[in-house]
């Protein structure tokens, strides 16, 4: 299919999701763009929080992954799944019971003020990180697959891009964002099930024969027992479990959309149930990885890792199909992007610029105040998606995990210490030691080789970070 058509395609679903934002921004206010009036159902927010939990480093980084480790992601998801439990039973009831629109003001008022700002800060510069890298990733793959050949630079698709997401994201906020999600998920997951289901009839396979042959090839192997390697499934799954903790539970873009729902039980509903069906879809994922390997083999295609899905989809399958992948990449690509520039807007002005907490501003002055932000950050992110394509690095997931680790420690540890201690804190010094102990978990990883011998620190990065910073704290504290 011409890239001409492609490009139609993609501009018509932009037109839907245009549509959704016009009609769901109506009579729309502050109130409306931070947390939806707190109306919004839980059923949607759940099926919309699987496409930005996946996003485009999912759809396209794990099925390349399948060829060289096999399906032992799944133990990362396994503990993503442990970790929803506490999120739901530990931070919502929590969440709720202070009626919070920020996440970071239980930060404020359990310690004080710098304790509260240097919450937020690591929140807006990891989800900054964050977001930008994962946008990068899915406009690389429009650029080569599309834009080069009709003669649009990246620059220019990174640009219009940006303005698109800008125009539906603006005015409606997170009960815009509710909606738009749930029908971006919906194309991706469609997007995953038909790729999945032609691959498996072109190789005239079943599920269990598909299985059988992955399992015979060793691509099924998921459990690494290797004590010393960074992928040995406790660690894996400890710090999946972490992870769903910190960038979800500690994550105001995450719990923005579950705070939106009407009462605590409705969240607690959202998030079990959003939590099962992640795990369903990340296997699917890791399913479709194989059955790429598979088919791959049988054309005699040599492209591998993150090139190796949208090759495939693109040059090796049929017009109708590269249409629906196109689409699918597409909403796996908005809701990583329009949920944190919304996120990363209401933490800005609520936490920092303390917009909610100012009487003397009136709603209109707020609202000025709220686009500003909205349109900096905008360009923040234009600019480190130029930067990333720069770095021109191929391994996402590595360097998302890497950012996770370094910028979501300082938080984890943070909450910990105040959800398990009552100490008293010495409020003006948390924001050292929350900068310290990811410099030390700098150096040990650098220097890992040497201080442990053989053993990789891997994932666990995290707790590591979480550790160090309660430690801290825990020595600039006093008993309440």
């Amino acid at each position: 299919m011409s890239s001409i058509a492609l490009l139609i395609f993609v501009l018509a679903y932009f037109s839907l999701l245009l549509g959704v934002a016009f009609y769901t921004s109506r009579n729309s206010n502050n109130d409306t763009f931070f947390n939806g009036n707190k109306s919004s159902h839980w059923a949607l927010v759940a099926f919309g929080m699987i496409g930005t939990s996946l996003s485009g480093v999912t759809f396209i980084s794990v099925p390349g992954t399948v060829e060289m480790a096999g399906f032992g992601y799944f133990q990362v998801v396994l503990g993503y799944f442990i970790g929803y439990f506490v999120v739901a039973f530990v931070l919502l009831p929590l969440y709720y019971k202070l009626n919070l629109t920020s996440i970071y003001n239980y930060l404020d008022q359990r310690f004080g003020k710098n304790a509260y700002k240097t919450g937020a800060l690591f929140f807006i510069l990891s989800r900054t990180l964050g977001a930008t890298l994962r946008l990068y990733l899915v406009i690389n793959v429009l650029q080569l697959f599309i834009l080069d050949d009709i003669g649009i630079s990246f620059h220019v698709t990174a640009i219009i891009i940006l303005v698109m997401i800008l125009l539906y994201t603006f005015k409606g906020g997170v009960k815009t964002i509710v909606w738009t999600d749930t029908l971006q998920t919906f194309f991706m997951l469609l997007a995953l099930v038909v790729c999945v289901v032609y691959i498996m009839n072109d190789l005239d396979l079943t599920f269990s024969g598909a299985m059988a042959q992955l399992d015979s090839l060793g691509l099924t192997k998921t459990f690494n027992m290797d004590v010393m390697n960074k992928k040995f499934f406790l660690k894996q799954i400890i710090g999946g479990a972490f992870i769903t903790i910190s960038m979800t539970g500690l994550d105001q873009e995450m719990m923005q959309k579950n705070i939106s729902v009407k009462n605590l039980g409705d969240s607690k509903k959202n998030m079990m149930s959003f939590s099962a069906v992640l795990v369903l879809v990340n296997f699917l994922f890791l399913l479709l990885g194989g059955l790429l390997y598979l088919f791959a083999t049988n054309k005699g295609i040599l492209v591998k890792g993150d090139d190796l899905f949208p090759t495939v989809a693109m040059q090796f399958l049929p017009g109708y199909i590269s249409i629906i992948f196109i689409i699918g990449l597409i909403s796996a690509l908005f809701p990583s992007a329009d949920g944190a520039i919304t996120a990363l807007t209401s933490s800005f002005c609520i936490d920092i610029l303390g917009i909610q907490r100012n009487d003397k501003l009136t709603e209109e002055n707020k609202s000025k105040t709220r686009i500003t932000v909205h349109l900096t950050f905008a360009v923040v992110f234009l600019l480190m998606v130029f930067f990333f394509k720069e770095l021109n690095n191929k391994s996402i997931i590595s360097i998302l995990l890497d950012i996770a680790g370094y910028t979501y420690g300082p938080l984890l540890g943070l909450f910990a210490f105040g959800i398990l201690t009552k100490r008293q804190l010495n409020d003006k010094l948390a924001p050292i030691v929350c900068i310290v102990a990811p410099i030390i978990c700098y150096g040990i990883q650098t220097n890992s080789a040497a201080i442990f011998g053989n053993y990789q620190i891997g994932i666990e990065m995290l707790i590591v970070n979480g550790i160090l910073t309660f430690l801290g704290l825990w020595l600039i504290s006093k008993k309440s």
